[in-house]
């Protein structure tokens, strides 16, 4: 598929998930809210913040989307993409601030010895928490891998992680009777898994920013494509990749002999690249030097 067609087809993906999950989530919000506001229960009203701070990140998913959508411009050559990485970090961060406001409430809660009495309010809630989550997080994810969005990879963990954190609270709201420190105990269990979604989102989307190193699949692609055009090893090398959203940079060593002239020279690394862009979707640029033993 084209670069420009692939993205939008990214874009579409990711708009129709983001305000699926607005809307959802704001319902969802303003259940358990309730629920959280009438039990007293701050592992509920923690649930229920945790699912506002979903439509919060379908909001950041769907500007992502939106900003990489501009075109290559003098100060961005290579495009806007890494908006949606950059959307991925701040969906981080929110959790985690989520995830540390909630451990401080549900400390004072166990220090307070305060016990909650549920109701039957509670644990429809929650139920139905659980069910609209995780239908939300298999769309997300379904989008996502179809387009490879990794922002829209995040947001379907973020609704997985507000459903085992209900489920988490369903379960407690069943044996909550007999022990006044559930609700408590609960609060620190769904910080964290908040805590744990947040250190995976980061390490996934800053890995791409800080820079990745080229899979063994891709370099023995790339050793294919390279062979198959010149008819032996060029002896690839100093693999780089770039990544930019769906704009994807690559640079490359190769050695020709030495006594080639620098025409041929060019004229087969413009085959490759055009072989890699064609067959990878990749943008590369290649480097040609002379084998060693020639130079020595």
């Amino acid at each position: 598929m084209p670069e420009k067609s692939k993205h939008k087809n990214s874009a579409l993906y990711g708009y129709r998930e983001g305000w699926i999950s607005i809307i959802a989530n704001t319902a969802l919000f303003v259940l358990k809210y309730w629920a959280g506001i009438t039990t007293g229960s701050v592992a509920i009203i923690a649930d229920a913040w945790h699912t506002l701070s979903d439509s919060l990140t379908s909001i950041i998913v769907i500007a992502g989307f939106r900003i990489s959508e501009a075109p290559p411009d003098r100060e961005h050559p290579f495009g806007h993409g890494r908006a949606e990485l950059i959307g991925s970090i701040i969906i981080g961060v929110i959790l985690g601030v989520v995830a540390f406001n909630f451990t401080l409430e549900s400390l004072q809660k166990l220090r307070d010895h305060e016990p909650v009495i549920y109701g039957t309010l509670a644990i429809v809630a929650t139920a139905v928490s659980i069910v609209v989550k995780e239908l939300l997080a298999q769309y997300a994810m379904y989008a996502g891998k179809k387009t490879g969005s990794r922002s829209l990879i995040a947001d379907a963990w973020h609704h997985r992680s507000d459903a085992i954190s209900s489920v988490i609270i369903l379960a407690g709201i069943l044996v909550s009777s007999r022990y006044w420190w559930v609700d408590g105990v609960l609060g620190l269990a769904v910080s964290m898994v908040l805590f744990h979604a947040t250190f995976s989102i980061l390490k996934k989307s800053a890995d791409i920013l800080i820079g990745e190193e080229p899979d063994s699949g891709l370099l023995q692609r790339l050793e294919y494509l390279a062979e198959s055009i010149y008819g032996s090893s060029l002896h690839l090398h100093h693999v780089h990749i770039h990544r930019y959203g769906e704009h994807v940079e690559l640079t490359f060593h190769i050695r020709f002999p030495g006594n080639m002239n620098i025409r041929d020279a060019h004229e087969i690394s413009t085959s490759i690249e055009n072989a890699v862009l064609e067959e990878l979707g990749m943008n590369a640029t290649i480097h040609y030097e002379p084998l060693k033993e020639d130079t020595e």
